[in-house]
């Protein structure tokens, strides 16, 4: 069975064959299946996120512990995803609500300093979402060689960046795009445009997966990796609006 490679670290070839041997003999995956797996895992990304942003103000103790708890938990959720795939009904969901935790968390902040920005951000998010599917149901967009290359490469470096930015601030030096102005609001809309063209190739991913009649359970495990996706591309799209809001501030 063969898949094509995408950058997203919840879809791969191996993780599909993977879930094929385990799954083997029970039902067969369908695109509806996968879409509305993906739509019960939103529902609990808004719940918890919309729980924690009304319940716990910006200036609220619990709202840090929200976030760094809603952080762990994901993370961990997701590397359980990531390694056994058989388990992402099981994590999925959780990896959604501890997600919301920590969107609820951010968004909260982000609103309290940009008022408005979030819904901008969801708008956007969901913009962005609906042009690649469009672009990719028509054939404008497709998960060639070179362009799977491109976008896993590009989306590598940006992971590496960030983890460097992270260990760098540990210790006490602030790497980050928000000093450099508009040549960092271009940066930032050039991570926005890879974080989105990820769609593409989890879109592919998941059509091999239906046609190459990979099980059922696996729709669980594909949601997971599509929410992991939507969810970058969200925070990217926060970000760069706050760049811009703060530049027009400056």
């Amino acid at each position: 069975m063969n898949f094509e490679r995408t950058s997203n670290p919840a879809f791969s070839d191996s993780r599909f064959a993977q879930a094929v041997r385990e799954f083997a003999g029970e039902g067969q995956m369908t695109v509806q299946g996968t879409a509305t797996k993906t739509l019960l895992l939103f529902a609990l990304v808004v719940l918890t996120a919309t729980i924690t942003w009304k319940l716990f103000g910006v200036e609220s103790p619990a709202l840090t512990p929200c976030m760094i708890g809603g952080g762990i938990g994901a993370f961990v959720c997701a590397l359980v995803c990531c390694f056994k795939q058989d388990l992402a009904m099981i994590f999925g969901p959780i990896y959604a609500l501890c997600e919301g935790l920590l969107l609820g968390a951010v968004s909260a902040m982000y609103n309290a300093a940009f008022h408005g920005i979030v819904l901008q951000a969801v708008l956007l998010t969901s913009l962005l979402a609906a042009v690649v599917f469009i672009c990719y149901r028509f054939g404008i967009l497709r998960a060639s060689n070179t362009f799977v290359k491109v976008i896993t490469y590009a989306t590598i470096g940006i992971g590496v960046f960030y983890l460097v930015s992270f260990v760098a601030n540990l210790f006490g030096a602030n790497i980050s795009l928000f000093g450099l102005g508009w040549v960092g609001v271009v940066i930032q809309l050039i991570i926005v445009g890879i974080a989105s063209l990820n769609l593409v190739l989890d879109f592919n991913t998941i059509e091999n997966g239906v046609e190459s009649g990979a099980p059922a359970e696996f729709e669980w495990y594909a949601a997971f990796g599509l929410m992991v996706t939507l969810v970058w591309i969200y925070l990217e799209i926060l970000r760069l609006l706050a760049m811009i809001l703060g530049s027009k501030k400056d």
